[in-house]
């Protein structure tokens, strides 16, 4: 049997290891800085390193995020950036988009920059969304004309609770079916 060492972690072996972890974990999930910080926050917590006071653990892992931020391994205004394109796709409103961002821990003037982008892209962006959630849900103009009054209280609080205001739930539960049929042929 080989006989196992004892061998005592020093503080850079400690941040080393740390930084390997933080690498995987961006590797396989491409977090925001604030996920990063909980993950290796709850890691090192979890395990007991003898040598490190679990004051100093929150003080290294800045350091080993600091570092992955100057080598640009994590970026807080690209992870809002990419993160609200790929919701907007799904038909997600602005709402939902910046109470996600809030969620990750993204720094408010990333979510404002973000959201000043997705209105100069498009000034209507919640009312495609809404017409998407339409489409997908199968609510709204996209119901058969006879189902729709039945249905028009239902539909208008998936709307809501998708984080749409009512002036544009509104909007699109007033649609024609000529009409949406021809914004889901753009779309």
């Amino acid at each position: 049997m080989i006989p196992i060492r004892n061998r005592k972690k020093t503080l850079q072996v400690t941040v080393d290891e740390m930084r390997n972890f933080a690498l995987s974990y961006v590797e396989k999930y491409a977090p925001s800085k604030q996920q990063l910080r909980t993950y290796l926050l709850k890691k090192y917590l979890k395990s007991s390193v003898p040598n490190v006071k679990k004051q100093d653990i929150a003080s290294l892992i800045d350091v080993v995020l600091s570092d992955l931020e100057k080598s640009r391994f994590i970026n807080d205004k690209f992870y809002s950036e990419s993160k609200a394109k790929s919701m907007i796709q799904r038909g997600n409103s602005i709402n939902k988009i910046r109470n996600y961002l809030i969620g990750k821990g993204i720094n408010d003037q990333f979510i404002k920059d973000t959201v000043e982008k997705i209105h100069e892209d498009n000034s209507d962006q919640d009312f495609f969304s809404a017409i998407k959630i339409c489409k997908k849900k199968r609510i709204g103009p996209a119901r058969t004309e006879d189902n729709r009054p039945l249905f028009y209280k239902k539909d208008i609080s998936l709307l809501a609770r998708n984080g749409f205001d009512f002036e544009t739930s509104k909007k699109v539960m007033e649609l024609k079916k000529d009409d949406y049929l021809k914004i889901i042929n753009l779309l």
